[in-house]
């Protein structure tokens, strides 16, 4: 059974830095592409990172592409998503996800597993 737990979460204010950790387990994600996302109330949840597990190949999402950095530890089986230069429209539940397909995929539904969610709040 694979679990997705996050941490990591927290209130922080404009301009600061946050590290969110994703702890993997229950399979083997060598093959697995890792995503996080985050959904703001009242919005759909939306893609803001991924990674290949084995290559480490990443994609951003525009609005966190030179803020946001997605890494892993493969000896941890941990996911890492460190936030720098956090803006107010930052804040929303941030969620890790899994996907068993190879591809790089930024649709929510097209994951197979997900995390509980941490959320982060960023004010101004």
């Amino acid at each position: 059974q694979v679990q997705l737990v996050e941490s990591g979460g927290g209130a922080v204010q404009a301009g600061g830095s946050l590290r969110l950790s994703c702890a993997a387990s229950g399979g083997t994600f060598s093959s697995y592409v890792m995503g996080w996302f985050r959904q703001a109330p009242g919005k759909e949840r939306e893609f803001v990172a991924l990674i290949r597990w084995t290559i480490g190949s990443t994609l951003y999402a525009d609005a966190v592409k030179g803020r946001f950095t997605i890494s892993r530890d493969n000896a941890k089986n941990t996911v890492f998503l460190q936030m720098n230069s956090l803006k107010p429209e930052d804040t929303a539940v941030y969620y890790c996800a899994a996907d068993r397909s190879m591809y790089l995929r930024r649709t929510a539904d097209q994951y197979d597993y997900w995390g509980q969610g941490t959320q982060v709040t960023v004010s101004s």
